[in-house]
């Protein structure tokens, strides 16, 4: 008797736990859609483990971007389309347990076809992503910057959003990417985004934007659509003022691969520290101290 007591007691435990995480995750999704339903843009660093996602919120984030090309490098690879679905979703489920800030998350070209797009729409949405942003580059992609980017047709890409979003609803924002400015112009990127936009995506991310001018012709073209942003172009002087970004209906100014750039200086220099000196002492002033460091746990 004794011993069915305690089997009960586990299995109400973590009947009641899986119910507490779905209430989190469907609190976060509402607690995203109102941010991107608002007039302010939000920054949303590129973290790519549970670590770094803790350090952006306890630095004050309220959006965290699990950022495809970040995790990917985070594994030990380029951000040429060679993380699978599967791998992709181990880091996002270590960012969100890490975090109580909604994760907007890269999906990449939903890693492959109509099928797939629906299978990994339905896998993020499990996981408790609040929304996503999924592009039209063909499969396996590249990233956005680098050269040779090339795209599907867009009824493809239409049909691939009209898939996820049947797959998940309401219950988690999509936002579609084209990257085929450096491919077709903006013109066209207007087009194929009024295209995705009517298939059920919530949200608009044209990649290849680089300047407040362009933001203004996209906003304009797509009345009422939240916007997201590219801020690739922060560590080199060319990022734009986040007011006037979310005067014209920006929601995400994304920073993908910044914390991660500022993590790998801070790594090569205490290791080259370590090589000539034996110590890290001469750069103790720039690093956490182990209270510090372990501060982020606390709540553990």
């Amino acid at each position: 008797m004794l011993t069915f007591r305690v089997c009960l007691d586990t299995y109400c435990q973590e009947i009641f736990s899986q119910l507490s995480t779905r209430l989190d995750m469907f609190s976060n999704t509402k607690l995203f859609r109102r941010l991107m339903s608002g007039a302010v843009c939000f920054p949303a660093p590129g973290v790519f483990d549970g670590f770094s996602a803790r350090l952006a919120e306890r630095t004050g984030a309220q959006i965290l971007h699990a950022s495809g090309g970040a995790i990917s490098r985070a594994i030990g690879y380029s951000d040429t389309g060679l993380v699978t679905m599967t791998e992709m979703l181990g880091r996002i489920d270590e960012i969100i347990a890490a975090c109580d800030a909604p994760v907007f998350a890269d999906a990449d070209t939903g890693f492959g076809n109509t099928t797939n797009a629906a299978r990994t729409a339905r896998c993020y949405h499990a996981a408790g992503v609040a929304g996503l942003h999924v592009e039209d580059q063909t499969f396996p992609k590249r990233c956005g910057h680098m050269s040779g980017v090339t795209i599907i047709p867009a009824q493809e890409m239409a049909d691939k959003i009209n898939a996820m979003k049947n797959k998940v609803g309401d219950d988690m924002l999509i936002a579609a990417r084209t990257d085929a400015v450096s491919v077709e112009g903006l013109d066209a990127a207007l087009h194929r985004m009024d295209l995705y936009v009517k298939a059920g995506a919530d949200m608009a991310f044209v990649e290849g934007i680089t300047n407040i001018s362009e933001v203004r012709v996209i906003a304009a073209a797509l009345p009422s659509v939240p916007l997201v942003f590219n801020q690739g172009n922060a560590s080199s002087g060319g990022a734009i003022n986040l007011d006037a970004l979310a005067e014209n209906a920006v929601r995400i100014a994304l920073y993908p691969g910044d914390l991660q750039r500022g993590a790998g200086w801070a790594i090569q220099a205490t290791m080259e520290a370590i090589l000539k000196t034996n110590s890290t002492v001469s750069v103790a002033n720039q690093m956490f101290t182990n209270a510090e460091r372990d501060g982020l746990f606390d709540q553990d």
